[in-house]
């Protein structure tokens, strides 16, 4: 099995040592994800700026694993405030609203305080043996 490394660029990925995506044959794992703009490594004050901004940033690693979101099979929403994740609905709706993979949420803290939601996702790519 092919393994494939996969990095956005973040700083965060050499000072703790993982890549932003794995691609292992057909699979793609795309680790936790928050709403930093890599290209400025700046991060929104707004809930569902950084929901969208996670959500492109696991797009774009999924493309550049040659997948896309409608390979998506797992995903794990990861909120410090686990009552404001209703908020994101409509964000996530958007994205997997014909997918609908396996999820799940988290409440839990996050590396950064200015960080509202980090997202992980899982894919099998399509037309992939199996």
């Amino acid at each position: 099995m092919t393994r494939r490394l996969i990095s956005s660029g973040s700083t965060f990925e050499d000072s703790i040592a993982y890549s932003r995506a794995v691609v292992a044959g057909d699979w793609v794992f795309v680790s936790g994800t928050t709403g930093f703009d890599y290209r400025t490594m700046t991060i929104s004050d707004s809930l569902l700026e950084q929901a969208e901004q996670c959500l492109q940033n696991i797009e774009s690693a999924l493309r550049e694993a040659g997948a896309g979101l409608q390979d998506v099979v797992r995903v794990t929403y990861v909120l410090p405030d686990a009552g404001a994740f209703e908020q994101c609905w409509p964000v996530l709706r958007k994205y997997f609203g014909t997918v609908r993979p396996a999820a799940m949420m988290i409440a839990a803290g996050l590396a950064d305080p200015r960080m509202k939601i980090e997202i992980e996702v899982t894919a099998f790519k399509q037309g992939a043996s199996g």
